[in-house]
């Protein structure tokens, strides 16, 4: 940002003003305030990022400035001018205008903000016949040109396409389409990047910031990520407990931040090239939020014994999906989903699977388990091969291998309270009364950072990270061997990631657990990491000692992932990167495709790269 920049934002009026926010819901009869005198200005072509863990009020904040609260159990004090009106004292027939045209949102997940029964053409031309005076056609036409300004390949032939043929960057640029349809003076995007691979993240990132210089909109950028927060805003608002506890410039947030949550914040997150020199795994500080002051990391035991068998043996692993399509459902093609993937895991290792959306690794996850059924290969598990077990082998099993889910409020019942739903396998399996379950419960949910009391809860009354550390401590309640876990922690705040990661490595040290860690996050994966597997398309195409991996990449594919992850430096912010803003390609071949088997080549000892 120029001198002249940075004075013309400075002297000008506001595009938001929010002076003295205070937000309460009725609890039991009373009003209880869970944001409380917030303040902060947005100007023109200006981001300001909130940002904070999990109930520290930010979401609330954003869904009070777009009065999207119920009005029957909520109340919002204070001032929120945008555009010289007071939004608070506007009624809701006037607050219907403004959102979509005035101000318009990008919510967390894509897939639960588009309407699945209806086209993406369709979704977004209603925001513009709903806004702006066009006829149908005329509506159509700017859908494409938006659709192409977010970077939609083919944009004119997807318009008649549904959501669920999009992958989640695709939808989250419906959502950004969809959000600039009216060219709001505010846009406001809350975790748009979250549930995204860090390749796919930082392209979002870069659109944002491209379509805020084109159109000049102000953007109130709302996260947990510290990375994010140094790549895309001028200020930063921090957040913890509904309240704010220091607003600033984001370099002086990061260089010289004063309050003790901000300096936890800042020492939760994880820096790629962090780990050079180490040989293990290495825990996270853990940072007292009253005080700022923080242990230093502790580099974990060796836990790994070369010489022992496997406990985990995965053989030239195929999955392929069949593609019908027709009338008579003709056999088109197949999904080529995982092919030819072989790897060993021991006692006591984290072996990490890394890579995009649509590369395998989840399925791969999934096939271990035989939720699906894999073509072909061999998958052996505490000496049993998994693949040929019949159902009661497979119970057995169970016992020895645990999935986290990547979706936590996918994997929980809903009618189910969390106590039982982490019960429940304990007394599947007759491991103990249910006297000892409650106290096995109660064990778990203090482990994972929970209290025992919220045992009687039911899912939607806890927040995203909260349910995903309940699927932990239910992961956790039958003592496995082996823990598969599917992105386990790609949706918890930075302090919470920190001591879930903390808790996994100090269970592998103490039961000496085997991780299967499927994540796309590089820098978390180098933390926790011994061994490295990067998948592309289906196959592997690096894997080593994660010193090696990340020391010294040598697969394109690798190199490129590691280019995209966010650096916590705002120094860099106005940097444009380099990697091609494209996504991971397809895996549909014909169904004659023959898959030509990767030949390795050995570039270090155990590390392995596809030529």
């Amino acid at each position: 940002m120029t001198g002249i920049q940075a004075q013309s934002i400075a002297t000008a009026e506001p595009v938001l003003s929010v002076q003295n926010l205070t937000t309460s819901f009725r609890v039991d009869g009373a009003w209880k305030p869970v944001v409380r005198n917030v303040s902060f200005d947005v100007a023109h072509s200006e981001t300001v990022a909130i940002v904070g863990e999990s109930g520290s009020g930010k979401s609330v904040t954003s869904l009070s400035i777009m009065r999207l609260l119920q009005a029957d159990s909520s109340r919002i004090e204070g001032k929120i001018v945008l555009g010289g009106r007071d939004l608070l004292g506007l009624p809701e027939d006037q607050m219907r205008k403004v959102r979509g045209n005035d101000v318009a949102m990008i919510f967390q997940e894509p897939m639960t903000s588009l309407n699945p029964l209806f086209t993406i053409g369709d979704q977004i031309s209603e925001a513009l016949l709903c806004h702006r005076s066009m006829s149908k056609a005329e509506a159509r036409a700017e859908t494409i040109r938006l659709l192409e300004k977010v970077r939609i390949p083919s944009a004119s032939s997807r318009f008649d396409e549904y959501p669920h043929r999009f992958s989640g960057g695709m939808r989250q640029r419906v959502m950004i389409a969809m959000a600039l349809a009216s060219r709001p003076k505010l846009l406001i995007a809350d975790e748009p990047t979250t549930a995204l691979d860090v390749t796919i993240q930082g392209q979002i990132l870069d659109l944002i910031k491209m379509l805020q210089e084109e159109e000049g909109t102000s953007v109130l950028f709302i996260t947990h990520d510290m990375g994010v927060v140094a790549e895309i805003a001028d200020r930063t608002v921090v957040m913890f407990r509904g309240e704010q506890v220091e607003t600033g410039a984001t370099a002086d947030i990061f260089h010289r931040g004063k309050h003790p949550y901000t300096r936890a914040l800042l020492s939760a997150v994880p820096v790629l090239g962090s780990m050079q020199g180490r040989k293990r795994p290495l825990r996270f500080p853990v940072v007292n939020t009253a005080t700022g002051e923080s242990n230093a990391p502790v580099e974990t035991a060796d836990t790994v014994a070369a010489a022992a068998r496997p406990v985990l043996e995965v053989k030239s692993l195929t999955k392929r999906f069949d593609i019908h399509s027709g009338l008579f459902g003709k056999l088109t093609g197949r999904v080529h989903a995982v092919e030819n993937v072989s790897f060993d895991l021991y006692a006591g290792e984290t072996l990490s699977l890394v890579g995009e959306s649509g590369c395998g690794k989840s399925t791969t996850g999934r096939a271990i388990m035989r939720l699906i059924e894999a073509q072909s290969g061999s998958v052996i598990a505490d000496g049993k091969d998994v693949l040929a077990l019949d159902k009661a082998g497979m119970r057995e099993m169970r016992k020895t291998v645990q999935m986290i889910f990547q979706d936590p409020f996918a994997s929980l019942n809903p009618r189910i309270r969390v106590g039982d739903a982490i019960a429940e396998p304990y007394l599947e399996h007759r491991m103990g009364t249910a006297k000892q379950a409650k106290e096995r419960v109660a064990d778990l949910l203090t482990k994972v950072g929970l209290t025992p009391d919220m045992a009687s809860r039911f899912p939607h009354e806890f927040s995203g990270g909260q349910r995903q550390r309940i699927c932990i401590a239910r992961a956790l309640a039958l003592e496995p061997k082996v823990i598969v876990a599917d992105e386990s922690v790609s949706a918890l705040d930075v302090s919470i990631k920190a001591q879930v990661i903390n808790l996994m490595l100090d269970l592998q040290q103490s039961l000496n657990l085997a991780f299967l860690f499927i994540s796309h996050d590089m820098a978390v994966v180098e933390r926790v990491s011994h061994r490295v597997a990067v998948m592309y398309l289906g196959e592997i195409v690096e894997i080593g000692p994660r010193a090696a991996v990340f020391g010294s990449p040598q697969h394109d594919y690798t190199k490129k992932l590691m280019a995209a992850v966010p650096v916590p430096d705002p120094d860099r912010r106005r940097e444009k990167r380099t990697a091609a803003n494209d996504e991971i390609r397809s895996p549909i071949r014909p169904v004659d495709y023959k898959i030509k088997p990767l030949e390795y080549h050995e570039v270090s000892p155990g590390h392995l790269v596809a030529v």
